[in-house]
C-alpha cells in the first residue's frame, strides 16, 4: 500500500521529487516510487491511475478505481494544462519552434541514447573530367547518453473532504494541483538552464553544457552597462557563435535575467526613439530576447535556435494520477512529468550556445 504523500495545514510542504528507473543488467527493471511500481506491472500505461471515464462499468458516473467524479477529473486536467502553461514559458517556446524530440512510451525508457558524429570528411576535390579516383574516408561516431528520470509531486485528499464538497455543490478545492504542478514546472525549467544529477549521470543544461562558449561582458547588465556596451556584447556573442570554427550562424535566443530585462526597457541612447530591447532586435540574427528568473546576476545566453544545439525531449507533459489508500478514506495524487532538455554539441566539440557573465 503506497505511503501518503505529506501536507501540512493544506500546504504542500516539499519540492518536487524525481524517481528513476533503473536496469539490473539482467533484463529486469527496477522502479523507485509507489506509483512507478504500479506502473511497471501494467507495462507503463499510466491509463492505470487514471480512471475511466464517468459511468463505465455501471459506476452511476464514477470512474473504475477512481473517487473522482469525471467532471472533478476534467476540473483538476484542466488545472494543470493551464498552471503547466504560465509555468514553463521558455519550455513552452523552444516546444513551438519545432525544438523537440518526442519520446514515445516513456515510462519505459530509462536511458536516451544517440550517435555523434566524431570528426569530418577530408574536403571535396576539384577536376576537370571527375574521373580521378577520389580519397576515400568514412566518418566516426561515439554514442552519447542521457537518463530519463521522472518529476514528480504528490498530495492528498481526505474521503469526507471531498463529499463535504460535493454536499455544497462545489468543486474540488484545486490549489494542491496547482502547486503541486508550479513545483513540476520549477524543476523542468530549472534543469533547462542549469541541468541535473540523476543515479550518477549528468544532464548538461544551457549553464553547464561543457563545450558551450563563455567570455565575459563589458560592464554589468543589470547595473552599469550603457546600451551601447550592451549592444556591443551581443553582437561579440554573435561574432564568438558564428566564428569559422563554429559556424553556428543563428538564428538565436537572447536569454536575460529579470532585473537585465527590467533595464533594457531604458532608452538606447539619451532621449533616443527606441529602447535598448528593440535596438538588440534589430541586431540580425537574433529572433527573441526572453527574460528568466532562471538566470542571475550577469548571466547572459545566446542560443541558436536549432535541434542541433537543443531540444526539449517531450515524453510526458504534467498529468495527474490517483491511487487510494487507508481503506478508501485517502486518495493520493501524483502530478508527474517526463520533460527534459537534450544540449546537444557536434562533433568537433562546438557549441551554439554563447554564455556571458
Amino acid at each position: 500500500m503506497p505511503e501518503a504523500p505529506q501536507t501540512t495545514g493544506g500546504q504542500i510542504n516539499s519540492f518536487a521529487s524525481i524517481d528513476t528507473l533503473q536496469s539490473s543488467g539482467d533484463g529486469r527493471t527496477f522502479v523507485s516510487g509507489t506509483v512507478g511500481q504500479r506502473l511497471l506491472a501494467s507495462n507503463f500505461d499510466i491509463n492505470v491511475l487514471r480512471p475511466a471515464a464517468a459511468g463505465v462499468d455501471g459506476q452511476s458516473g464514477l470512474g473504475v478505481n477512481g473517487v473522482l467524479l469525471d467532471e472533478e477529473w476534467k476540473h483538476f486536467d484542466r488545472t494543470v494544462q493551464q498552471v503547466a502553461r504560465e509555468r514553463l514559458p521558455i519550455v513552452s517556446d523552444l516546444i513551438s519552434r519545432g525544438l523537440v524530440m518526442n519520446l514515445p512510451n516513456a515510462m519505459g525508457v530509462m536511458t536516451l541514447e544517440w550517435e555523434r558524429v566524431k570528426g569530418d570528411l577530408v574536403d571535396a576535390e576539384v577536376t576537370m573530367s571527375g574521373l580521378p579516383e577520389a580519397t576515400k574516408d568514412r566518418q566516426e561516431f561515439e554514442t552519447v547518453s542521457m537518463p530519463i528520470p521522472i518529476f514528480h509531486k504528490e498530495f492528498y485528499y481526505n474521503l469526507r473532504h471531498l463529499s463535504a464538497a460535493r454536499r455544497n455543490g462545489r468543486m474540488p478545492e484545486v490549489t494542491h494541483a496547482e502547486v503541486a504542478t508550479r513545483k513540476i514546472a520549477e524543476l523542468i525549467e530549472n534543469s533547462l538552464f542549469t541541468g541535473l544529477t540523476v543515479g550518477g549521470s549528468t544532464i548538461y543544461g544551457l549553464l553547464t553544457e561543457p563545450q558551450r562558449n563563455t567570455g565575459s561582458v563589458t560592464a554589468n547588465w543589470a547595473t552599469t552597462a550603457t546600451g551601447e556596451q550592451m549592444v556591443a556584447d551581443v553582437i561579440r556573442m554573435i561574432d564568438v557563435a558564428s566564428a569559422s570554427n563554429n559556424n553556428f550562424e543563428g538564428p538565436y535566443n537572447l536569454y536575460v535575467p529579470r532585473t537585465v530585462a527590467a533595464r533594457m526597457g531604458n532608452d538606447y541612447k539619451a532621449n533616443g526613439d527606441k529602447t535598448i530591447w528593440q535596438r538588440i532586435m534589430e541586431i540580425e540574427g537574433v529572433q527573441s530576447i526572453q527574460q528568466t528568473s532562471r538566470l542571475s546576476g550577469t548571466n547572459v545566453l545566446l542560443v541558436q535556435t536549432t535541434s542541433d544545439v537543443l531540444q526539449m525531449i517531450d515524453g510526458i507533459q504534467p498529468t495527474m494520477v490517483e491511487w487510494e489508500s487507508h481503506a478508501g478514506f485517502q486518495h493520493n495524487f501524483k502530478i508527474f512529468a517526463i520533460m527534459l532538455p537534450r544540449i546537444r554539441s557536434d562533433g568537433f566539440q562546438q557549441s551554439g550556445i554563447v554564455h556571458f557573465s
